[in-house]
């Protein structure tokens, strides 16, 4: 088991799970919330076979990673990430951000910049700020956001069985695109993750302001996104990304729901691997 630590709580290290395989250019996958770099399973499997290096890891409080009590902001977030960056040496590689990875990505061009990156992904991400402002009228209100708090606060189980139902659309999906037992798979790895880390990122994902970030990629760029998703809307994220990132490809995948790194598979990796190429 590979793990690097990036920080101490008390008597304890804070250890990122970390998985490197393959050889050739590399590519680092960000996991989405509350779920785990076991996600990214056939992405993995479609960017060995067309020969990268693929690495995945589970942010702190989530997946196999340590679950410490603090941390769960965008800029310590983001430290992990290039830690990791650092410690593997990594060079000319490429960051993929799913959902409130793509939050990762776009803050690493922010605060460290893209010295040792050469691409950048933005699948169902939550860029470029989610949150309602009085100079943000697209973002969501506020209230879904505390409502999903206090939802994770009163019974979080099974606030994660309502939420992943929503997640790949199971309602139209279901049976066709997805299996019970992904959607099963889901709610265990989320179960399992830290109670804090879980509610603490809500406000790190809904309430970070990324636009000043995304300014700062100057390399090719793909924006892949469902316009069928009910978890980070189409409108208030992936349209908006082009404006902010000069010279951004956008994918817009139809009926895709959030999940679609897993339900339409079969369209986003070939865009994936033909992109990176």
């Amino acid at each position: 088991m590979s793990t690097i630590t990036v920080g101490q709580e008390n008597s304890g290290p804070i250890e990122l799970y970390y998985e490197d395989h393959g050889a050739g250019k590399p590519v680092v996958l960000i996991h989405g919330w509350p779920l785990s770099s076991a996600l990214w399973e056939k992405q993995v499997a479609a960017l060995l076979n067309a020969g990268h290096r693929v690495i995945t890891y589970d942010r702190r409080g989530f997946g196999r990673s340590s679950q410490p009590t603090t941390g769960y902001d965008y800029d310590t977030l983001t430290e992990d990430l290039h830690k990791l960056v650092t410690k593997l040496d990594l060079h000319d590689v490429a960051l993929v951000g799913f959902s409130m990875g793509g939050g990762e990505v776009a803050r690493y061009f922010g605060r460290y910049g893209s010295d040792r990156v050469s691409k950048a992904v933005f699948m169902a991400a939550v860029p470029p700020f989610l949150l309602k402002t009085p100079d943000n009228s697209e973002g969501v209100d506020g209230s879904a956001f505390e409502g999903i708090k206090a939802a994770l606060a009163a019974d979080r189980p099974a606030f994660l069985s309502q939420f992943l139902l929503n997640f790949f659309n199971v309602d139209q999906l279901g049976g066709k695109l997805v299996s019970d037992q992904v959607v099963q798979l889901c709610w265990n790895i989320a179960a399992g993750a830290s109670p804090k880390g879980t509610l603490d990122c809500v406000t790190a994902f809904s309430s970070t302001d990324f636009r000043n970030d995304l300014k700062h990629i100057d390399v090719p760029t793909l924006i892949i996104h469902g316009d069928a998703d009910r978890i980070v809307p189409f409108p208030v994220s992936a349209k908006r990304m082009p404006d902010l990132v000069k010279g951004s490809k956008l994918i817009a995948v139809e009926g895709a729901p959030h999940g679609l790194n897993w339900t339409h598979s079969a369209k986003l990796d070939p865009e994936l691997v033909h992109f990176l190429s």
